[in-house]
């Protein structure tokens, strides 16, 4: 079992396009802060941005040579060491998700030497906190709609 990261800078235009699929999926966008559909013009203006983005990454995840999800870390400040993660699966998989949030965990604490890792998510995504509370991340925050989750490297 062999896991690669590739830099959403460096998809090529098949691998674009089936991103945005899984992001524009009806069980995807119906968790994320945006909910509207985004158009194929659109996703390679924001993928454009990343390129000179210091505070912003996003990742396709392969096992051997099957596309798994998508992982990020956005609001990234080395200065304090923390980061806020997001993640989605290829909707034509099931139970990777444990797989996405274990990559998570190694790049944020390892590649990028973070000391926190912060998570919100809908109140309503119970499959979500589960997950981040597996992985050992805490609340520390919540709103009527949404709830605010942490993990710090030394407590996992």
């Amino acid at each position: 079992m062999s896991f690669s990261l590739k830099n959403f800078t460096e998809l090529d235009d098949a691998e674009k396009e089936m991103v945005l699929s899984w992001r524009n999926n009806q069980n995807i966008c119906k968790w994320m802060f945006h909910q509207e559909l985004i158009s194929l013009e659109q996703h390679r203006a924001f993928i454009d941005t990343l390129q000179n983005k210091k505070d912003a990454l996003y990742f396709l995840l392969y096992e051997n040579k099957d596309a798994l999800g998508v992982i990020d870390f956005t609001d990234i400040d080395l200065q304090t060491g923390s980061a806020e993660i997001g993640l989605y699966a290829n909707p034509s998989l099931q139970g990777v998700g444990k797989k996405l949030m274990k990559n998570i965990i190694r790049y944020g604490f390892g590649q990028l030497k973070l000391k926190w890792l912060y998570a919100t998510a809908f109140k309503s995504n119970t499959k979500a906190i589960a997950l981040y509370s597996r992985f050992h991340f805490q609340q520390y925050k919540e709103t009527k709609e949404i709830l605010y989750m942490e993990l710090y490297n030394e407590d996992r």
